[in-house]
């Protein structure tokens, strides 16, 4: 398991041990199966079903979908999640022109959500959408 998944693995069992609002999102959350799901409906079209960029809408983009499954590699070997869930969900998109082509996707993750620490020690409510979105994205980069 690499540290990525560990770290989402040890917030997501952290945040269900007493602070989730609901159990069933943290099931959601750390679910492989929703993981893949979410990233299939709205990831695949321009990243392609295994995350290499190669989608089917990827040759009419300006630019080409990044390889999600370089993620670590591209971040010295550590899977970059704070990073990788600010750009789904929109906070580093567009802002100073430097967004490129990617949409904003919160508005389609927000719902549900469970406290995690995000590594500051802060428990902050975060979409379980996201929190599986990014698991599996982690889950993509190889070992």
């Amino acid at each position: 398991m690499t540290a990525g998944r560990m770290l989402w693995a040890a917030a997501g069992l952290a945040a269900l041990g007493g602070c989730s609002p609901e159990p069933s999102g943290g099931d959601v959350a750390m679910s492989q199966t929703a993981g893949q799901a979410f990233y299939l409906d709205y990831c695949s079209a321009c990243h392609g079903r295994t995350g290499r960029g190669d989608g089917p809408a990827a040759p009419g983009l300006s630019v080409r979908p990044a390889d999600l499954t370089r993620l670590s590699e591209r971040n010295g070997g550590t899977f970059p999640i704070l990073p990788v869930m600010g750009r789904i969900y929109g906070y580093t998109q567009g802002r100073g022109g430097g967004g490129g082509p990617m949409p904003e996707f919160g508005p389609l993750l927000d719902g549900d959500t469970m406290l995690v620490d995000l590594g500051d020690g802060v428990l902050t409510p975060t979409p379980v959408k996201l929190i599986a979105l990014v698991n599996h994205l982690g889950a993509l980069q190889p070992d």
